[in-house]
């Protein structure tokens, strides 16, 4: 593992979050913490499952030995990723219209909020600290020259996704959905390709809820 991993001291509160499930974990360094810890996401309804990532997150806190400095964690796209927006997700309806996650922790916990891509972050881990530098590891163990720098590699759950690391670097694209897999024509039967889904009816700009209710109308939201 990485050796600036293993002397990171600080710990951060995650979590996985999917259309069936919701998994808690906190970890330090390369170390496991707590977690993790599994909820039912209950994806279609917004209220509860806003419910359900609130109180993971103070269930999480409550077991920590001492206090997080951020919370870092992967929610399906599409997805403002830099803003902390949740965008119209096929497997998570409740979020359709646009829901500001990102800020609403923030200001929940006190502390940093990173959101991005499921299949993303998983790519990502296992290049920097993961599959990648363990084959590059046996590569220069058996004496030879050959080194890797790039992975791509998908996740396979309620949804599909995927995620490309080049050199180090994680490639999201100009709307943070480049290594979405789901999205791939499908040469065969276009009815099956992800572009070729039928795009939900737009909503609202903003739609209120008892729990975003005091969340203005537009200040996260691009057009």
């Amino acid at each position: 593992m990485n050796t600036s991993f293993q002397n990171e001291r600080r710990i951060v509160m995650t979590l996985d979050a999917g259309g069936t499930n919701l998994k808690f974990s906190a970890m330090r360094g390369g170390e496991l913490l707590v977690g993790p810890i599994s909820t039912p996401s209950e994806a279609d309804d917004l209220d509860r499952c806003l419910g359900n990532i609130f109180g993971g997150f103070e269930s999480l806190k409550r077991a920590l030995p001492e206090p997080p400095v951020a919370i870092s964690f992967a929610f399906p796209g599409p997805t403002d990723y830099p803003l902390g927006i949740i965008g119209d997700l096929l497997n998570m309806p409740g979020f359709r219209g646009g829901v500001p996650l990102g800020p609403m922790l923030e200001d929940r916990f006190g502390i940093p909020a990173f959101i991005n891509n499921d299949g993303d972050l998983f790519v990502y881990g296992e290049a920097i600290a993961g599959f990648l530098p363990y084959v590059n590891r046996l590569l220069e163990e058996a004496g030879s020259p050959r080194r890797y720098h790039n992975l791509f590699g998908i996740t396979i759950g309620t949804g599909l996704g995927g995620g490309i690391v080049r050199n180090g670097e994680l490639f999201i694209g100009d709307n943070s959905g480049a290594g979405e897999a789901w999205l791939l024509r499908n040469k065969l039967d276009a009815s099956k390709s992800g572009w070729a889904r039928p795009r939900a009816t737009a909503p609202p700009p903003w739609k209120l809820s008892a729990a975003s209710a005091k969340w203005p109308a537009t200040p996260w939201l691009r057009p």
